[in-house]
């Protein structure tokens, strides 16, 4: 599937704690802007979106999630890198069991590594950082 071509299925885990949320440090280097997203990633054919949210956590940061309640869905369109962008964004309220919870996680994705890091969510609501998709707000 071409992300940057066709309409993407996406799902993605919001674990909070102690009013921080777990999320990824992007960048977009064409609006030179940093940005931040929760951790998951693309639903496959055939898969269940808890199950392909479970894979996600275990392929980016190696961890097991316990899935507590779907949240919602929103759509989302949006130009990233300069390429326009389709996404049906599925969420999910998670927790990470206290044997795995560490400060950061080192992310892999897309033969590239990040950090997956706690963000107090008042920073996003004040707008001091960014997080997309913009719809998440309805649920943190």
């Amino acid at each position: 599937m071409d992300k940057f071509k066709e309409i993407r299925p996406i799902v993605l885990g919001l674990a909070i704690q102690d009013n921080k949320l777990l999320v990824n440090e992007g960048f977009d280097n064409v609006k030179n802007q940093t940005f931040y997203r929760c951790l998951g990633g693309g639903i496959e054919f055939l898969e269940k979106s808890t199950d392909a949210l479970k894979r996600e956590f275990l392929e980016e940061i190696n961890t097991n999630i316990i899935i507590n309640d779907f949240l919602g869905m929103s759509e989302d369109i949006f130009t990233y890198k300069g390429k326009n962008a389709h996404e049906l964004v599925l969420y999910y309220k998670i927790s990470i069991a206290d044997k795995d919870f560490k400060k950061e996680y080192i992310v892999n994705d897309d033969n590239k590594q990040t950090k997956a890091i706690w963000i107090d969510i008042n920073e996003f609501k004040n707008g001091n950082k960014i997080l997309y998709p913009e719809e998440i707000f309805k649920y943190i």
